[in-house]
């Protein structure tokens, strides 16, 4: 049974024992039911959020939240353009654990409506490219998980092992999986501080001066050193805006250019079904494994024939050219706001096209996929989830670099964007000072 805000507003005064509280209400999205969660007036004029795990598996992603933003003393938060929750105190309720932190003003963005140009996506960039830079002394020091790329390959490999296990897994998807493991090169990238799979969801927006920014960020349960990658493949559900937001990432970043980034968010977007077969094979759920065998069969069918791994990734080219292509005009202003208890994650969600062919169609035509929550130990709705998309989660659907468009996997190979490659002569030589220019100021320190 949920508790009452006025239950939680009691746990308020308990964990902070020199307030009162004048008033409570609750938080405007809570359909997940994973925490009970309150908002309370302070004598001091804060508001404060209060969250207690609804049952016990919910314990443990709360304590790691804990300890993350413990992690994030004054000094690590002045290196963010966006403000984090502050954990204010703790207190007992039950057999459970009530945590307090400060409300954080705002609203958020769905990524399918994250229009494009300047304003929400670009500051959705630069916030992860301000996230992605943290020193990685932040996550070591609290004792957060620090995982290199050999670390998460071998993860990779024993979650397909794991879900091979089964043997319900389509042979199709494990051979595909496999191929991707296997290839060095998508495993060549540099370990950052992560969340671990942020969406546009987890981040706060407020207008500056009519412009949407963002001014702060929430969910930092996943905090940890990492694949950056695991951050980006929410990009694939705002196909209006991924470029920018990316061309915004690419710009603020201080590493140099990942050329495997894109293709390694797809293959995590694509596991999190292997998770969800996991879980419910574990857990004994047999729901849950006719769900995730049905979601799988259909993503087989979506990317037959095709690879992660292709021969149009991004490139150094590509690179320097993103750092020139930063919208010039802020888009119209559109009213996405939601006004939530952004607190809780999505669930489990899927958005796929199943007519004709797959051989048949067209690239704009391939399954998108948009995953949610559905790591191990996390208990979404299984089949009524699926029919209800919510586009803030993941996607395995593949974003052109360039034009934004979707693309199959198959003709990616065929249509790589080079940099004048049509001139020769004095002017291709130009062209090769200029790129070798830009990109000694790119790798600068």
């Amino acid at each position: 049974m949920a508790r009452s805000p006025f239950t939680l507003a009691a746990s308020v005064t308990s964990a902070l024992p020199r307030v009162g509280v004048v008033g409570v209400g609750e938080l405007t999205e809570g359909s997940v039911g994973r925490y009970d969660s309150a908002v309370a007036e302070l004598d001091d004029g804060r508001r404060v959020v209060v969250r207690v795990p609804a049952d016990a598996a919910v314990s443990p992603e709360l304590a790691a939240e804990v300890r993350a933003l413990r992690a994030l003393t004054p000094g690590v938060r002045g290196l963010l353009p966006f403000r984090a929750p502050e954990l204010l105190g703790e207190t007992g309720l039950g057999d459970a654990r009530a945590v307090v932190v400060d409300f954080l003003p705002g609203y958020r963005v769905d990524a399918a409506h994250l229009p494009p140009g300047r304003g929400a996506a670009t500051s959705l960039g630069a916030a992860l490219a301000a996230l992605h830079a943290l020193p990685l002394s932040i996550v070591r020091t609290e004792g957060l998980p620090v995982r290199t790329p050999q670390q998460v390959r071998t993860d990779t490999a024993r979650l397909v092992d794991r879900a091979q296990a089964t043997r319900r897994l389509p042979v199709a998807l494990a051979d595909r999986w496999q191929r991707a493991i296997d290839n060095d090169e998508l495993w060549r990238f540099e370990s950052a501080v992560v969340l671990g799979g942020a969406g546009a969801a987890s981040f706060l927006f407020e207008d500056v001066d009519g412009v949407p920014q963002v001014t702060g960020l929430l969910e930092w349960h996943g905090l940890s050193v990492g694949d950056p990658a695991t951050d980006l493949q929410w990009l694939a559900s705002a196909p209006a805006a991924a470029d920018d937001v990316y061309a915004a990432y690419v710009a603020g970043s201080g590493r140099a250019p990942d050329a495997r980034a894109r293709e390694r968010a797809r293959l995590y977007a694509e596991l999190e079904f292997a998770s969800w077969l996991v879980h419910g094979h574990e857990s004994g759920r047999d729901e849950v494994v006719d769900d995730a065998v049905e979601l799988l069969e259909t993503l087989a069918t979506g990317v037959a024939g095709d690879d992660i791994v292709t021969d149009a990734a991004l490139g150094v080219d590509d690179a320097i050219a993103l750092l020139d292509r930063m919208p010039e005009a802020s888009a119209a202003a559109v009213d996405t706001s939601m006004h939530t208890d952004a607190y809780d994650p999505e669930e489990l969600s899927l958005w796929v096209s199943t007519d004709g062919d797959p051989a048949d169609r067209e690239p704009e035509d391939t399954a998108e996929i948009d995953l949610g929550d559905a790591a191990p130990g996390r208990d979404p709705e299984p089949r009524a989830v699926a029919d209800a998309w919510h586009a803030d989660d993941l996607s395995t659907s593949p974003i052109d670099i360039v034009t934004g468009d979707p693309v199959r996997m198959s003709d990616a190979a065929d249509t790589g964007h080079t940099d004048d490659a049509g001139h020769d002569g004095d002017a291709a030589a130009e062209a090769e000072r200029a790129s070798e220019a830009a990109l000694r100021r790119w790798l600068a320190p």
